[in-house]
């Protein structure tokens, strides 16, 4: 079983090495520059759409949820413990330079969550049951000219994310959540285990209308509050936060180590930084890995483009917004690098939390640990449709998805309950299984994306001027 384990470890490290995470980001690059900076230029537009009034109405267009809806899905799948653990953890690996690499790997993961998703619903589909059906696997095996290709991408994407969706979007979480509360509560992880097993069950059985819901109160009702609390303790250590930015910088760029300063005993050089700074944020976000588009084909829209645009928003919010507010409150706070009773350096929750307390005191350790317990159950959530989904097009039949969604929820309490090393480990190697397929299919269909692009500019500019003129 060792021999496996290890076995298991380097392939992990290999599939997300340098490789990959090239792949990730260069496909987001090459987006960018094929639809003319559009996701860039269009980023206040698609914030407008979001906040909008419509957005939570299912007037415009068909589908099965709003187009609110549909993001705020997708965010529970994407907002979980990379925005607290994720950040922290690539801070230490990476040195401070880490998040500015992950602020960079997101402004060019917007075009590909914008193109991921704008081709889910380009491409989506009706099932037996009138529900839609959508994703990279009906985006590839409709989308590609190479109808084999597309058919057998299009499946080992599903197997891959139905076994994502059992790993990373289940038993991991779970196990974030069932520690959290034991190491700040002391609740036993048996209990944590049995109630996660109730509540995802509950909701999961009124399908994808209840789920929805959840998420449209949970997501941002989580995210404000971790916000706020945040910023109050960054402002809270406002004297070295400029202090703290300049060295975010040093280490980013600087081709040799750096130590000292904010970052205590750690050190960083370019290449560091940059590694586990990438990494976190594909992490995080989830750009390139097609897992938002599935949830994205369930908008109620009248355009593909549209409904692409705003669930671009949600790297903006997870990564730029969320992931900032941690790394610059660790950072400020001058815990990083620092190291607890035993001589051991403090990483992961056990940083976001020290650094929270900083200004907050035991307050700030209940309030991060009920954030990783939020977050990542509003993952669990999130991810059951995405796997669910992918089921459906492996089967073919939809009366299967009650099954999976019983064995889903009963799945969480092992996860819960158990040391998950290995788990995470092969979550990993199917996310990265999951993204090759979709990258492939987004650089063979960029000459779609860009004309799609091009076709609705003149609808955003009409929309805009109409702003304009409505305000004079």
């Amino acid at each position: 079983m060792e021999t496996f384990s290890n076995i298991v470890s380097a392939v992990d490290a290999f599939v997300w090495g340098p490789v990959m995470l090239v792949l990730l980001v260069g496909t987001g690059i090459f987006l960018t520059i094929r639809i003319g900076f559009a996701s860039w230029r269009n980023l206040p537009y698609a914030l407008r759409s979001v906040l909008s009034k419509e957005a939570r109405t299912t007037q415009r267009g068909s589908g099965d949820i709003s187009p609110f809806a549909a993001l705020m899905t997708a965010l529970a799948a994407t907002i979980g413990t990379g925005n607290i653990v994720g950040v922290a953890t690539a801070l230490v690996s990476g040195g401070p330079g880490a998040l500015v690499w992950m602020e960079i790997s997101a402004i060019f993961g917007l075009t590909s969550k914008f193109s991921e998703c704008m081709l889910a619903i380009k491409y989506r589909v009706t099932n037996e049951h009138g529900e839609m059906l959508g994703g990279p696997m009906t985006t590839m095996k409709r989308g590609l000219k190479n109808k084999t290709l597309g058919a057998v991408l299009a499946m080992l994407f599903a197997i891959f994310a139905v076994v994502a969706s059992f790993g990373i979007g289940n038993m991991t979480q779970a196990n974030s959540i069932s520690t959290a509360l034991n190491n700040t509560f002391h609740i036993p992880e048996w209990i944590v285990g049995v109630i996660l097993v109730i509540l995802v069950l509950v909701i999961l059985l009124g399908g994808i209308t209840r789920l929805s819901k959840v998420s449209s109160v949970i997501v941002p009702v989580m995210a404000v509050f971790y916000l706020i609390f945040g910023i109050i303790v960054i402002l809270g250590n406002i004297t070295q936060v400029p202090a703290a930015i300049v060295l975010m910088f040093k280490c980013a760029f600087s081709p040799t180590a750096i130590a000292g300063g904010a970052a205590g005993t750690i050190t960083s050089s370019i290449m560091s930084s940059m590694r586990y700074g990438v990494a976190r944020g594909v992490f995080s976000n989830e750009a390139g890995m097609g897992s938002a588009a599935i949830t994205a084909a369930a908008a109620t829209t009248d355009d593909p483009v549209r409904q692409g645009y705003i669930n671009m928003t949600g790297t903006f919010f997870d990564t730029i917004v969320i992931c900032t507010v941690t790394g610059l409150a660790v950072c400020s706070s001058g815990v990083l690098g620092t190291t607890d009773a035993s001589g051991a350096l403090i990483e992961g929750s056990a940083l976001t939390i020290a650094a929270f307390r900083t200004v907050l005191g035991e307050f700030g350790a209940w309030m991060v640990t009920i954030g990783i317990a939020l977050f990542a159950f509003s993952t669990i959530l999130g991810w059951e449709y995405h796997g669910e989904k992918a089921l459906e097009y492996i089967v073919k039949k939809r009366s299967i998805c009650i099954a999976y969604r019983v064995i889903f929820s009963v799945i969480a309490f092992f996860g819960a309950t158990m040391s998950l090393d290995l788990v995470w480990n092969l979550s990993d190697i199917a996310n990265a299984l999951m993204a090759i397929p979709n990258l492939i299919c987004m650089l063979a269909l960029s000459g779609v994306i860009a004309k799609e692009v091009k076709r609705f500019q003149p609808t955003i500019d009409a929309e805009n001027a109409a702003r304009k003129a409505k305000k004079h």
